[in-house]
């Protein structure tokens, strides 16, 4: 079935749901994890508008939470006896960089959670997961 599977995490309490859920499928079909988790670009105008120590500051501090979620992420891959490799991408939208990875990596399934928003709120917050689901051929498990 899935040899190599994508999980995209941002340490969010719903986002350790679908870790949770790609983890278990990959223990049931016997695939390695690949896990995932993004920090986003800076707008132009925000990065107009700061410091370089500002930058700095937030890059440092991004980069010290990523690394613990994906720390916390590689004990539940071990404890859950899977087989992963954990990769922090920069400086990247979410969906592209979750798409892109997944393709260039020889992943067969992404897994993402999702909040389920609809309508307005969809339309002002975005969806990480809708613009995976309509950039890519591959199969997506989403996890509400």
């Amino acid at each position: 079935m899935y040899k190599h599977i994508l999980i995209a995490t941002d340490g969010s309490e719903l986002a350790d749901k679908g870790l949770q859920q790609g983890l278990s499928l990959a223990k049931a079909v016997g695939a390695k994890a690949l896990i995932v988790s993004i920090t986003d670009v800076w707008s132009s105008g925000m990065i107009a508008a700061a410091s370089p120590a500002t930058i700095a500051d937030y890059e440092a501090a991004m980069n010290a939470s990523v690394e613990q979620i994906l720390k916390d992420a590689a004990v539940a891959a071990k404890d859950a006896g899977v087989p992963y490799e954990t990769k922090h991408i920069q400086n990247r939208y979410p969906a592209d960089a979750i798409v892109e990875t997944a393709q260039d990596m020889g992943c067969d399934l992404i897994v993402m959670s999702s909040h389920g928003r609809r309508g307005i709120r969809k339309m002002l917050l975005g969806s990480q997961t809708s613009e995976v689901l309509a950039s890519t051929t591959m199969p997506v498990l989403v996890v509400r």
